[in-house]
């Protein structure tokens, strides 16, 4: 099979190598994936063979829900590596050109001499786990780019906040950008009115020491004064990623938590050192 987003293209060969039949196009939906079916019962029963074995590439995700639906017509199916069958175009006609036929055509070459990889069928908790670390890696995408964005920020408008903290995702310093991001609003202020605006935010604070260096700081700030309306806002925007990815990271880590407590030896596998449910790999 060479698969994509609507069209999937079938070619067949025997166990000698021989093709049989024409190719075969279908669509990527219930009527294609049963014009498929139709079209290797009629090869087998013209042919006179009693088994079939559908190759295709695991690229993308477009041949999950074909080979699913193949399985439970026990329709064995099987992957070949993408690189691989680029390296064996040329043993059909001698070139590298690419066409949705002539890559089909090598997929069934390469299964016909056992150039594959089974597919095998996973329980539901692994089926759920996966999806869960799939969009884990996501967030954390999302959640290390906003970071990035905010250490940007912070380089820019307010450097010496990292005299103060070291780092700027710590709780003190989250606290001091969503109150007083600027240094000109920080040079105005009292040591008392940092405490109080630490301590709405904050169960523990920071020390009236860090307090008042930190207003020391903002009065001989080298960080840009000009246009601090529009810094602000995207600040606010970036804090609002910033939260949005650290409230969905502990909401998917939760589900994840509760999948493995489901799966047979996870938590003995959970006491090798270097393993951790908070942190799957």
């Amino acid at each position: 099979m060479d698969i994509a987003q609507q069209l999937h293209v079938a070619r067949a060969v025997n166990f000698r190598g021989i093709v049989v039949g024409d190719p075969l196009t279908f669509e990527n939906n219930e009527e294609g994936f049963v014009k498929l079916l139709s079209w290797i019962q009629n090869l087998q029963r013209l042919k006179d063979l009693d088994s079939t074995i559908v190759g295709m590439e695991p690229t993308g995700h477009y041949w999950i829900n074909l080979s699913k639906w193949l399985d439970k017509q026990n329709i064995e199916v099987v992957t070949v590596n993408p690189h691989l069958v680029k390296r064996n175009k040329e043993n059909r006609d001698n070139t590298q050109s690419k066409s949705d036929k002539k890559d089909a055509l090598v997929i069934a070459d390469m299964v016909k001499n056992g150039y594959y990889s089974f597919v095998r069928p996973t329980s539901e908790s692994f089926e759920k786990l996966r999806v869960l670390i799939s969009n884990r890696d996501v967030i954390v995408k999302r959640l290390v780019m906003s970071i990035n964005q905010v250490n940007r920020w912070v380089d820019v408008v307010f450097p010496e906040l990292r005299q103060v903290f070291k780092d700027v995702t710590c709780k003190g310093a989250i606290a001091t950008l969503r109150l007083f991001p600027t240094p000109d609003e920080i040079s105005s202020l009292e040591t008392l009115d940092v405490m109080r605006g630490w301590k709405s935010l904050m169960k523990r604070q920071p020390g009236p020491k860090k307090a008042q260096l930190l207003i020391n700081l903002a009065k001989s700030s080298i960080g840009t004064g000009q246009a601090l309306d529009a810094y602000k806002f995207h600040l606010e925007q970036l804090l609002e990623e910033y939260d949005l990815a650290v409230k969905q990271l502990e909401r998917v880590e939760h589900q994840v938590k509760e999948v493995l407590n489901k799966i047979p030896f996870a938590k003995k596998l959970l006491m090798i050192k270097g393993i951790s449910e908070d942190e799957p790999s």
